[in-house]
């Protein structure tokens, strides 16, 4: 499986920014190391490439240009969230252990939640016989989970623009609290029903599924942190309290209102 050490260390190279400021790891170093992964899919599998691989392929590609680029931004332009990024507990100097640690176990991560269309194309090339039913209905998936994802985004700037110091609650906000992490959890979802169909063996589904645990622990550990810091700034407003209530925070219809207690999360 030469071709996962070649994805492993443009992982790394990539994701290397983080050496820079550590939050660039697993925020403008996520989304432009999955971009150059669906780049390095494509070149090493070029000939078994067909149109939904090639769809899934683009997918990623997208997800993560437009992901680095819309955190590089607001990192660097963003008023409010300059000030957490270059917080005091966040500038504070971290052992080079645990900085090693994070930028390998981050890579590792990003590879496995791209393995679905890496192994799905590497098996083709093989001559193990696949169905691209399921690559049609994973890369649809991904898409309208981009989809999502980018119109919370726009639709929490756009609110915050209007008034910055209130919570939103409009739009997507008014199913999930944090909608752009629900369409994470699609996309990767996306990512996952590609893997069927694709003749995987059981060491190569182990690898599937550690990344997409992987992603939607992350997301269920952003979540909880963003809950954390609401409370802190909202917690005593009447309104935030009846929003928070009745409005799932991740999953839409699924009456999980608080992730808050559950320090597992933590991350």
């Amino acid at each position: 499986m030469t071709y996962m050490l070649i994805l492993l260390a443009v992982a790394l190279a990539v994701s290397s920014i983080g050496w820079k400021y550590f939050i660039y790891f697993f925020s403008t170093g996520y989304g432009f190391s999955i971009a150059a992964l669906a780049v390095t899919i494509a070149i090493l599998f070029s000939s078994a490439l067909t149109a939904p691989t090639i769809l899934l392929c683009l997918a990623m590609l997208i997800f993560g240009c437009r992901l680095g680029g819309y955190l590089l931004y607001r990192q660097t332009k963003a008023t409010a969230y300059k000030k957490i990024l270059y917080s005091p507990e966040l500038q504070k100097k971290k052992p080079l252990k645990a900085i090693l640690f994070v930028w390998i176990f981050c890579a590792i991560l990003y590879v496995a939640q791209v393995s679905p269309v890496a192994l799905r194309l590497a098996n083709k090339a093989a001559g193990i016989p696949t169905n691209d039913i399921w690559a049609w209905i994973g890369a649809i998936t991904m898409l309208a989970g981009i989809a999502l994802e980018a119109a919370a985004d726009a639709q929490k700037n756009a609110s915050k623009k209007k008034d910055p110091k209130r919570f939103v609650s409009t739009g997507l906000y008014a199913f999930v609290r944090c909608p752009n992490y629900l369409g994470e959890v699609v996309i990767w979802t996306g990512a996952l029903i590609s893997a069927f169909g694709a003749g995987l063996g059981i060491c190569q589904w182990i690898i599937v599924l550690l990344g997409y645990c992987g992603i939607i622990y992350v997301m269920f550990s952003g979540a909880r942190r963003l809950e954390l810091r609401q409370r802190e700034t909202y917690g005593q407003d009447p309104q935030f309290q009846a929003y928070a209530s009745k409005t799932p925070i991740l999953l839409p219809f699924i009456p999980l209102y608080s992730v808050a207690k559950y320090k597992w999360l933590q991350a």
